[in-house]
């Protein structure tokens, strides 16, 4: 089911990405590799946190780097508690894992993990947003 749409600079458009995205990690199936499933699991995350960076009305360049966007957070005076934190892992995911011969495979273990990193980081986010950029229930 698609979301409704919202303009690009909408923190709950940022959201419906990142829950696209972590839709596409959830897709374990014959032939994919986890490596890219952990890709998307990155992209949810990343996009959760550029929403909450739009919902607080900071710009954030392009990029993949998880740390880096919640230290842009945490410059706005967000306190990004330590089980949030932990997505910063998921970086790695962005460029590396993606392309043959750059990364070690990704284990069974290493992909289950990412995508609970992902969620955890959404659910954060979405508890975050305020006013007009909160973002409807996703259950």
């Amino acid at each position: 089911m698609m979301h409704q749409r919202f303009p690009p600079d909408d923190p709950r458009e940022w959201l419906n990405r990142a829950r696209s995205n972590l839709v596409q990690a959830k897709g374990d199936k014959p032939g994919i590799y986890w490596e890219d499933l952990c890709f998307q699991a990155q992209q949810a995350a990343a996009k959760s946190l550029k929403a909450l960076l739009l919902d607080r009305g900071v710009s954030f360049p392009n990029i993949h780097n998880l740390a880096e966007l919640m230290q842009l957070l945490e410059k706005q005076g967000e306190s990004v508690p330590a089980e949030v934190r932990e997505v910063a892992r998921l970086t790695d995911y962005a460029v590396e894992a993606r392309y043959p011969g750059l990364a070690e495979p990704v284990t069974r273990h290493e992909y289950e993990t990412a995508v609970a990193l992902a969620e955890r980081v959404l659910d954060w986010v979405e508890g975050r947003l305020t006013g007009e950029g909160e973002a409807p229930p996703t259950k």
